[in-house]
């Protein structure tokens, strides 16, 4: 029995594969999260055989989680189900640590085909990323950098920043001061050449370290 975490942050998704996993002889559900943050932590503390992790998540998204964590659980396998697929986030999902990506669009089957799959130590892809991929490979020069100058905490910070977190706010978030906050900030638009918010949340759109924001 595979030791499993779900990380998504739509809560409606999040019970769904809850209750499906549950009745799951093979696994055994052993937490959950819907914020980057928390993820880390829960993965972390639980240190799970299986994660199924989204790749946008609020306050740290999916590719910045697996940075955190890869290192610290070689053994942890990772299947990716999420809405978004591009070859950026593809290319940084797969290049952090994940071992098999599935797009929601391609249901239930192919998301339970490709968690058994990465659980037993492989590798699997939905039939729309596996199409990406071919894509990418046959033109390779169509996958725009993501900014891999940046450290960890900038990243972070950055996503913050672009989710109109306050300075005080992330602070409180981070568990650091103001002060530290302000200090990588200042070392974030230094590098970017960017001098205000808009710009670099402009920036972390076009990166995908978030996402647009979808009308109501």
């Amino acid at each position: 029995m595979k030791r499993l975490v779900i990380v998504e942050d739509q809560t409606a998704i999040r019970e769904m594969l809850v209750e499906i996993l549950r009745l799951d002889p093979n696994y055994q559900l052993v937490g959950e999260a819907g914020d980057g943050q928390a993820a880390v932590q829960l993965v972390l503390e639980a240190q799970p055989d299986l994660i199924v992790l989204d790749a946008k998540l609020p306050g740290l998204n999916g590719v910045d989680i697996l940075r955190r964590v890869a290192k610290k659980l070689p053994n942890t396998r990772v299947l990716v189900f999420s809405g978004h697929e591009n070859p950026v986030l593809v290319r940084d999902m797969l290049e952090a640590g994940a071992h098999g990506f599935v797009e929601k669009t391609a249901g239930l089957f192919e998301f339970k085909k490709g968690l058994e799959t990465v659980a037993n130590g492989g590798t699997y892809f939905g039939p729309a990323v596996a199409a990406l991929l071919r894509n990418v490979v046959a033109n390779p020069t169509a996958v725009n950098n993501a900014p891999d100058f940046l450290t960890d905490r900038e990243r972070e910070i950055l996503q913050l920043v672009a989710e109109s977190h306050s300075t005080r706010e992330i602070a409180g978030k981070l568990g650091i001061s103001v002060k530290t906050v302000d200090n990588h900030r200042t070392n974030l638009m230094r590098k970017l050449n960017l001098h205000d918010v808009a710009s670099l949340t402009r920036y972390a759109l076009e990166v995908g370290i978030i996402e647009q924001k979808k009308p109501v």
